[in-house]
């Protein structure tokens, strides 16, 4: 017999809420993966104020998110790893902020690979009623709706779809969506040069046609090293794109090390806030990135990417769905390994950079036909 708790629990009356918390305190591509669901929820409770709670990085893009009213940016103890000092009082304090918010639910998204009992039971201290989340293991009064988690191969869109509608909100169409603020595009617009004149070809998505490398990722065993980057740079540039390289002010020796030797190159180290990088990513011709956020972005914005791809998290969960997008990869006995740091020769993206290019620029020629790469001014007119 199944145990009782493993059923959804009581309807939840979503039209009558009038303020929905959202947790997701994870990276920036997580929360543009949880947009479907926040748009699901927007529709099941069309009155309610729905807010999000999101790390530094996530809440960086939870203004793109048309179906977000608010953000709680924190950095929750739950997702610190065993060796960082964590004052209990952060705790508190988080429980003190979700109770000022008065929230008459919460629904917590999680990876396969977390557990929603510690947000949980902070929410239930705070007083919300209402606390939906899912998870392979039963833990107790912390959620009054405990959803069965799904297959571990489950995209991370249909997962939280999936937890969402078993809790009487309807299904939507998975595919990401973004919001690009018009003065970001301005900004982006002004580093493509669009619009200047100059040596560019003037088609309204900058001077020429251009690719967007972003060499970052959250950690060290989700990067495909920096030389490697810097030679798919200099084929790309030698194959008639502009070159743009992107990174945060941490990743900055990564930007750095990825576009220093490149003609042209265009290095963007810390110089972009993320509603800029969206602007960017929109404005381009091919991205070329880590599984990253920069990834789901591109996927978002209906952008080509080539995704190098590490052993880390399995590819089925993350993969880009609605947008032209290549999925470079090596297939190892150890993946998916969830390591911060490969122990090994980070074997997983021993990729050739000529294979990456070759893809980033089959990709921009889909995208606008191969007219982009003739000399300047003998294109035919479209």
């Amino acid at each position: 017999m199944e145990h009782p708790a493993a059923l959804a629990g009581p309807p939840v009356p979503w039209r009558r809420l009038a303020r929905v918390l959202a947790i997701r305190p994870d990276n920036l591509g997580d929360v543009v993966m949880a947009g479907p669901a926040l748009r699901a929820l927007r529709r099941a409770a069309p009155r309610a104020r729905l807010d999000l709670l999101a790390a530094p990085a996530g809440a960086a893009v939870a203004g793109l998110l048309p179906e977000v009213d608010g953000v709680l940016t924190a950095s929750v103890s739950w997702q610190k790893t065993g060796g960082e000092d964590v004052p209990v009082t952060d705790d508190l304090d988080l429980v003190e902020r979700i109770g000022w918010g008065g929230y008459e639910a919460v629904v917590i998204l999680t990876s396969f690979s977390q557990a929603p009992w510690p947000a949980a039971y902070l929410c239930r201290l705070a007083g919300v009623p209402v606390r939906v989340g899912m998870s392979k293991e039963f833990g107790g009064v912390g959620l009054t709706h405990w959803v069965p988690s799904p297959p571990d191969e489950t995209h991370q869109v249909d997962r939280a779809l999936h937890l969402l509608e078993r809790v009487g909100v309807p299904p939507v169409e998975g595919r990401l969506r973004v919001r690009v603020p018009a003065e970001a595009a301005r900004t982006a617009r002004r580093l493509l040069g669009a619009g200047s004149g100059g040596d560019g070809h003037g088609d309204g998505r900058g001077r020429r046609p251009c690719a967007l490398i972003l060499p970052g990722a959250s950690c060290s065993a989700r990067r495909y090293p920096a030389d490697r980057f810097a030679r798919v740079a200099g084929l790309l540039t030698a194959a008639g794109l502009r070159v743009l390289v992107a990174g945060t002010a941490r990743e900055a020796p990564l930007v750095e090390a990825t576009g220093a030797g490149v003609p042209g190159a265009v290095l963007l180290p810390g110089r972009v806030d993320v509603p800029v990088l969206a602007a960017l990513i929109d404005a381009v011709d091919v991205v070329v990135c880590n599984n990253s956020g920069g990834a789901h972005l591109a996927g978002a914005l209906g952008t080509p990417v080539v995704v190098l791809f590490a052993g880390t998290e399995q590819v089925e969960q993350y993969r880009p769905r609605f947008g032209p997008a290549s999925i470079l990869t090596v297939p190892t006995a150890c993946s998916p390994c969830r390591q911060f740091a490969c122990p090994f020769a980070l074997d997983c993206l021993d990729i050739p950079p000529e294979q990456v290019a070759a893809e980033a620029l089959r990709l921009a020629d889909e995208r606008g036909g191969p007219w982009w790469r003739t000399p300047a001014g003998t294109r035919d007119a479209r």
